[in-house]
């Protein structure tokens, strides 16, 4: 998401020319049909741009055939540009020996004919363009078998020569990649603003982005990762884990208890020690369920064990020690007293 942000930034502060093309005025081959359903090639989207790691500069067909021949028996490989994404991958096929022919239809056209889309925004209420079935923000205008469209303003005078007349377009929708014929009547009649009834979006910020099944393709453009071992954990919970257990305890979290912090170990399990063990302290057990009236006693009994441990004298009978001082320091009279 963000590399593709920066890379926009880069090319509106780049060359003003690079601004109104991304494919710099480069051809291809561009597939008009493919009958060969070992190859992923898709017709109007994909360029052919190589072959056998060489760049095409001439856009004569026999020449391309005759090297598809030349490698009857072997693996080709093509450059393949793609106008979902502005984008080019690298594909590979097998040529038979004996029907050395790739099954497709090309034709020499520039790149940068794909740049004239039209990106679907809003469709109003009962327009034409609700009617025909147009979805906002998923379905892009590509193209009509009517007519070419060229630039910006070709598709409005399109469909200026076709009011109240039927009009077929030809239509790709990214949510899911599919590609069909729209039958739409452009009217001023039917209540609403525009002939379509629909707004649409056109350059650099409505190209057909790539689909939604492609990873990432340059760094920056994943928001977020995470980690293979991570991936396997939270597809193995049996619900959803806001907090992974820690990676000491013995007994697995019970089902359910998913708010349980890393860094906090449960009182019934008990961490696994890799170093020499460590003496154990023998603590004496106490009923801290304890009544009112043997509170004293067990308090004089932790009092007297503490002074033992201590080796404190015991206490004078009939002694009565003063109260602790109060908040402010010592007292006075004790600060001035000549026996300090």
């Amino acid at each position: 998401m963000f590399g593709a942000l920066n890379r926009l930034i880069s090319r509106l502060d780049g060359d003003p020319q690079e601004q109104h093309s991304d494919t710099g005025g480069a051809f291809g081959f561009q597939i008009l049909k493919n009958v060969n359903d070992h190859l992923p090639l898709e017709p109007w989207f994909d360029f052919i741009i190589g072959i056998n790691g060489r760049t095409l500069d001439s856009g004569d067909p026999n020449l391309f055939a005759t090297e598809v021949r030349n490698c009857a028996g072997s693996t080709v490989s093509l450059g393949v540009w793609t106008a979902k994404g502005q984008r080019i991958r690298e594909i590979y096929f097998a040529l038979p020996q004996d029907n050395p022919t790739l099954g497709i239809t090309l034709q020499w056209s520039p790149l940068s004919g794909t740049e004239d889309v039209w990106h679907i925004l809003d469709v109003a209420p009962n327009s034409p363009a609700d009617l025909a079935g147009l979805l906002p923000y998923g379905d892009y205008v590509i193209g009509s078998p009517e007519a070419v469209i060229r630039g910006e303003s070709g598709l409005g005078e399109l469909v200026e020569h076709h009011l109240d007349r039927p009009l077929r377009l030809l239509v790709y929708n990214h949510e899911y990649n599919v590609t069909r014929h729209v039958d739409i009547t452009p009217s001023r009649s039917w209540g609403g603003q525009g002939a379509l009834g629909c707004t649409l979006g056109f350059g650099a910020l409505h190209r057909i982005p790539p689909t939604l099944e492609e990873p990432p393709h340059a760094p920056g453009e994943t928001m977020f990762e995470t980690p293979s071992d991570e991936k396997h954990a939270l597809s193995s919970s049996p619900g959803p884990v806001l907090f992974s257990p820690p990676s000491n305890t013995q007994s697995p979290v019970p089902p359910g208890e998913f708010l349980v912090p890393a860094d906090m170990i449960k009182p019934n399990s008990r961490p696994s020690s890799t170093g020499p063990p460590k003496r154990e302290r023998k603590v004496r057990a106490h009923n801290f369920a304890v009544p009112a009236l043997e509170i004293d006693e067990y308090f004089k009994e932790g009092e007297a064990k503490s002074r033992e441990q201590d080796h404190a004298p015991p206490p004078k009978a009939g002694s009565n020690l003063p109260p602790p001082p109060k908040s402010g320091g010592p007292p006075k009279a004790a600060a001035s007293s000549p026996d300090m």
